[in-house]
């Protein structure tokens, strides 16, 4: 690779793109919804957030020295990551954590790079991630899922026109702003039914000796803050 093409490639990453008008921000908005609140949609979309789910159990166990042993995604949408350390202390109980909040996250952070019009650095950032995970996959199915998410990046990124990119990009970060949001309810409704006794929050608990409702109230103060302020964000307000 030339130094023109490098140079090329650099100002392509840094540069500033131009934000879809503010009607097609409402459409992906509204399309992101749509795969989050439609029953049918989201049974298939839910893969993209356990992916972050575990994503971000992955990601904290590394940065608090814990050893990856990989990551497990199932076709029932569920997942597992599993790491190797001390079983109590702050580094278990971050890692812990680390899962429902990860997609709000992620989806506040890309909506503060839209909003200073990095559309290009985005994409290419969340490629970088998808690849960094596909390494601690161990299964398949999981293989097989991230592949295919990385790929719409990589195509996305590299042969769809500006304008697409745009929009691609703005229904990526919506998606994960209220998909961060649907989980955290459904995880409130199992554990009322007397389901998932050993759900992050449980987990928590008996980590913290903090009772899981507090774990899970949480959970649902970073979705909807992150929802809040990356929308506000995305629709420049």
């Amino acid at each position: 690779m030339d130094s023109t093409t490098t140079a090329g490639i650099w100002d392509r990453l840094t540069g500033l793109q131009t934000p879809p008008a503010l009607w097609l921000v409402i459409v992906t908005g509204l399309a992101a919804l749509a795969a989050v609140g439609l029953r049918p949609l989201w049974k298939l979309s839910r893969n993209a957030v356990t992916i972050a789910h575990e994503g971000g159990h992955g990601l904290i166990a590394l940065l608090t020295r814990r050893r990856l042993e990989g990551i497990r995604l199932h076709s029932d949408t569920s997942g597992v990551t599993v790491s190797w350390g001390k079983p109590t202390g702050l580094g278990m109980i971050l890692t812990a954590a680390a899962g429902y909040p990860a997609p709000s996250l992620l989806g506040l952070g890309g909506a503060a790079l839209l909003s200073a019009h990095r559309i290009t650095l985005l994409l290419w950032a969340a490629t970088v991630l998808l690849l960094a995970m596909l390494v601690m996959i161990r299964n398949a199915y999981g293989a097989l899922t991230v592949v295919l998410t990385g790929g719409t990046f990589v195509l996305v990124s590299w042969f769809a026109t500006a304008e697409v990119q745009a929009v691609f990009a703005y229904l990526v970060v919506w998606f994960l702003l209220l998909g961060g949001v649907r989980p955290v309810f459904e995880l409130g409704a199992k554990r009322r039914g007397g389901g998932a006794p050993d759900s992050d929050a449980d987990q928590l608990g008996r980590l913290t000796h903090v009772h899981p409702v507090a774990w899970l109230l949480l959970f649902h103060a970073v979705a909807l803050c992150s929802l809040i302020g990356g929308g506000r964000w995305l629709l420049n307000l």
